[in-house]
């Protein structure tokens, strides 16, 4: 769209600069910690787009938190952090202790898994939401108090939790009072770091539920941590999985849970127990993830995986597209075999 008085192809010296088309844009994270032989994070890859809604999966200890706070500039005490981290265009690794507080008081805004450590328990619901932006001096009061109102009846609440404490709601409607507060500074971006593992089952269904109409409604793109694939599916437009600090395997949500390229994809996806799935045992994925002290010369799930041959153990496979689907890309030197394909072996 050209601006007043621009001819089309033009563009005017005083034209404001374009806004970024990714909330978030990671790119080469590389992460160390002390006493460790290898990364945290190695190499890590990953986009959001404004308004989208990406998965990020994993066993417990993949690097998923980490990879999350990193937009927050929340890495763990004496690690070393290579690559770039852009939040709406700006690079968090480069930003100095006040640009970082600007971004954490509006830009970037975080849910975690529990509520009520989110919260202080002597305080009233009101002063926790409207506290942020009454600090910052984004809102004053009478305005702070009607965008608390307006964001808890978007989250399904009403005006009496204003005057409640945390003790007097309940799991779920706290973690929905914090998604109310996420918003309260009108963020870019949301990281959800495993918001529903506190839950009963309904509850967690309304919490997704919930998560994907306000992202519609306010144009929110939303990182959205979890190791249940389901819930992935039932949220994401694109799904990344996490093993060892690497990226295993990333495309379309509904194309990798139907067609997995990963090893690794294809047995989180055979262990999740289902309603009309087999009877009998579970699958499982033997072995355990590689210790962080031990050297990962070739692929991190080689020593677990049913298709690994010589050339896992000592070369790492860098990320390739699927045929005919380039924004489907998975990590593996055997990725055809899982579609029936002669091994890619090279």
């Amino acid at each position: 769209m050209n601006t007043p008085g621009s001819t089309p192809g033009s563009t005017p010296a005083s034209a404001p600069a374009a806004t970024p088309a990714h909330a978030l844009d990671i790119s080469g994270l590389r992460v160390t910690l002390p006493g460790t032989a290898r990364p945290v994070l190695d190499g890590i890859d990953l986009t959001v787009a404004r308004g989208e809604t990406v998965a990020l999966v994993g066993e417990s200890g993949s690097g998923k938190s980490i990879t999350s706070r990193s937009a927050l500039g929340l890495l763990p005490p004496g690690a070393r952090a290579e690559g770039a981290v852009r939040v709406c265009g700006r690079d968090v690794l480069a930003m100095t202790p006040a640009e970082l507080g600007s971004v954490r008081a509006g830009t970037v805004a975080m849910v975690f898994q529990d509520p009520r450590a989110a919260v202080n328990p002597l305080r009233r619901i009101g002063d926790f939401l409207t506290e942020s932006v009454l600090l910052n001096g984004t809102l004053n009061r009478a305005d702070a108090t009607a965008r608390a109102l307006e964001l808890l009846r978007a989250v399904g609440l009403d005006e009496s939790v204003l005057r409640k404490y945390p003790g007097q709601v309940s799991g779920g409607m706290l973690q929905r009072v914090v998604i109310a507060a996420a918003l309260m500074g009108d963020p870019a971006l949301l990281l959800a770091d495993e918001p529903t593992t506190a839950l009963d089952v309904t509850s967690q269904a309304e919490v997704i539920s919930l998560l994907a109409g306000l992202r519609a409604r306010f144009g929110t793109g939303l990182l959205f941590v979890t190791h249940d694939l389901d819930l992935a599916a039932a949220i994401s437009d694109r799904v990344y999985v996490m093993y060892a600090g690497r990226i295993a395997e990333s495309g379309p949500a509904e194309a990798l849970f139907a067609r997995p390229r990963h090893p690794y994809t294809a047995a989180l996806l055979a262990s999740t127990p289902r309603m009309d799935g087999p009877r009998g045992r579970l699958a499982a994925i033997d072995g355990r993830p590689p210790d962080l002290r031990e050297e990962l010369p070739g692929c991190a799930f080689a020593a677990r995986c049913p298709l690994a041959t010589e050339i896992c153990d000592h070369r790492a496979p860098h990320p390739a597209p699927a045929p005919g689907r380039p924004d489907h890309r998975a990590a593996c030197h055997h990725g055809d075999r899982l579609e029936g394909s002669t091994a890619d072996v090279r």
